[in-house]
């Protein structure tokens, strides 16, 4: 008979210990980078839903020949659309006409955008023309995500990484 001399081979909990100390460190090195990762990501979900709604209003308002508003309240950091119906805007009842809120330190402002009572609107006509104005979303950070849309033929466009700042007009 022949006896086998190999042993098993196995970490040590030294070894292993090591491992974990040096995954933690590097963890800790990445972590912050990864808060502000995640802040940057919400205002670009957010203006990803600004702009779904911006679209929807726009062709809506050409195919039913109605107008649209999306309507923008600056100071509680929502929008919502509305449709104008018998000469009054009203709430739209479907998925699209509730409120949206805004994340947490995630600021709102708007320039050249008209105004009825305290929300901003921009609106979209039955012939395809949309309001031109510029909406931000600022980040806690300070970045600074913009929305325009130059032109009443034009629909809006993000502009990431450009910061767009309007003094508004007096």
């Amino acid at each position: 008979m022949h006896l086998r001399t190999d042993h098993c081979r196995a970490f040590t909990l030294i070894e292993l210990i090591l491992v974990m100390v040096i995954l933690c460190a590097v963890l800790g090195m990445a972590g912050p980078s990864l808060r502000g990762f995640f802040s940057q990501r919400q205002v670009e979900d957010a203006a990803a839903s600004i702009m779904a709604l911006a679209q929807f209003a726009r062709s809506q308002a050409v195919c039913e020949g109605r107008t649209y508003r999306l309507n923008l309240d600056t100071d509680d950091r929502t929008y919502w659309l509305t449709v104008q119906d018998q000469g009054a805007f009203r709430d739209l009842y479907t998925e699209w006409g509730r409120v949206f809120l805004l994340p947490p330190e995630v600021a709102l402002k708007t320039w050249d955008l008209d105004m009825d009572g305290r929300h901003y609107y921009a609106e979209f006509s039955a012939l395809g023309r949309t309001t031109p104005g510029t909406i931000q979303l600022i980040s806690p950070k300070g970045d600074v995500l913009s929305m325009a849309c130059r032109s009443a033929t034009e629909s809006f466009a993000v502009w990431e990484g450009r910061e767009l700042q309007y003094e508004p007009e007096l």
